[in-house]
This record gives C-alpha cells, structure tokens and sequence, in this order.
C-alpha cells in the first residue's frame, strides 16, 4: 500500500554536466539504509517526471522496508544518450553513498534502465526492475538487445494490455534467456497504439539467436504480467508491492 510521506524528501543535484534534480526518500523509522534504489521516470516529453505515481508507489514500500530511494528528473531533452548518462550520473552518486544500489524504470525509464545496468560493471549493481519497458529509445538503446549482458537479477513487470510500448521483444527475450536462450529466438513487431508516446518508444522488430554471454546470472530472472494497458490506472499499489518487495529482497 501507498503510505504517505512521513519525511519530507531532500532534494539532491547529482554532479555530472547535465541539470539533473532527484528526491531522495528516506527509509522510515528513521533507519540507516544500506541500500538505495535509483528511479527512472517515463518519458520526459510526455510528461514523465520523479513525481510519477507509480515511482512514488515504489518508493513507498521500499521505505518500509527499510531502504531509500532516488527518484531523478532527467536533464535538458537529448533524444535518448543524455538521459542515459542522467541514469549512469544517478547511479554513481548511489554508489559513492550505499552498499548496495537497485534500479528501477518505467517505460522510457524502463529501457533506459535496462541498458544501463547492461553496462554497468561486475559489482555496481545489485538488481534491476523495469515496468512496461519500451524496447528502444534510440539507436544503440536497446532494451531487448541489453537483456543478454544483465549479469544480476532482472525484473521485468509488464501490462497485457499495454498498446503504448514496444514492450514484447524484451518479455521475450527475458523468457528466452531464463529457459537457456541458445536455440530460443524471439521476435518483436512493433505495436500499433495511438498514443503519441508510443512512437516515441517503439522500435523496429529484431531477432536474436545466439546464447547470453557467458558470466550473464539470469538464474533469478522474474516476469510479472498484470491485467492493465500501460498506465496501470488504479493499480499503484499493486505496482508499488511487486517491484518494492522484488527489488527489497535482493538489496
């Protein structure tokens, strides 16, 4: 459940040479986090900021759970690298401050924060969660293509539903990497949906046939779908408890 703010969050400028701005939530009772999850919002020319709803329903339970959050605004629009180097800038400053960092996207945020914790080190990164990921933003972000390189615990929550994102090529893939992957193949056709943020997140169809690389841990890979279109209306809380405890149980 969605529990209201108790603390009201510091605001954070993570350092890098973009205007990137976060909140960071507190885990309740006053306890000393160990661990931090950094939160990527939707698409930010659709209206997607750190204040989304379903960020903040994360956010929420992980703070019951004793662990913080930052949920960031990305910088100035750049069609997709700079708001990549925002989530690796975010990233950083988690982990010059915690012992372990989480990360979390929803939609445009979603594939962003797959791709990055493709590229992030061995060590770096402890767990990764997207909702309703779009399978790409821009050339060389991928979302489905980065699934193969994701060397820890991998989350991906999507709507059955959801018309707006490309969201199935990286479903997918996931499936296909958590069953073995070397004979699998999955292919991904763009959706058709109105809305105008689903230009902006498809991508075209792509087909993979070669195994994960070697030293990838898709041993504890999760798949979550939920009966709603990309929006998940209502569903907040519901959101909030599938990604907070999964992400919760591996920090």
């Amino acid at each position: 459940m969605v529990n209201d703010v108790d603390v009201e969050p510091e605001t954070v400028l993570i350092p890098g040479g973009r205007d990137v701005r976060a909140s960071h939530d507190r885990a309740h009772a006053g306890r000393d986090a160990a661990a931090c999850v950094v939160a990527c919002p939707p698409h930010p020319e659709h209206g997607g900021t750190r204040h989304n709803g379903h960020l903040q329903a994360v956010s929420s339970v992980l703070r019951d759970r004793g662990v913080d959050c930052l949920r960031f605004d990305y910088g100035d629009w750049d069609g997709g690298p700079g708001e990549l180097a925002d989530v690796e800038a975010a990233m950083a400053w988690a982990r010059d401050r915690y012992d372990h960092v989480g990360l979390f996207g929803y939609s445009f945020g979603g594939c962003l924060a797959l791709v990055a914790a493709a590229d992030a080190d061995r060590g770096e990164l402890a767990a990764v969660s997207a909702l309703a990921p779009a399978r790409r933003v821009a050339d060389g972000i991928d979302a489905a293509a980065a699934i193969d390189r994701i060397a820890v615990p991998l989350q991906v929550v999507y709507g059955s539903r959801d018309t707006t994102a490309e969201w199935e090529p990286v479903v997918d893939r996931a499936r296909a990497v958590e069953t073995g992957g070397s004979d699998s193949e999955a292919t991904g056709a763009a959706s058709t949906g109105s809305d105008p943020a689903a230009e902006a997140d498809a991508g075209e169809g792509a087909t993979w046939s070669d195994p994960p690389e070697a030293g990838s841990d898709h041993s504890a890979v999760s798949l979550t779908e939920i009966p709603a279109d990309h929006f998940f209306v209502g569903q907040a809380d519901r959101v909030g408890e599938t990604v907070g405890s999964w992400l919760a149980d591996r920090l």
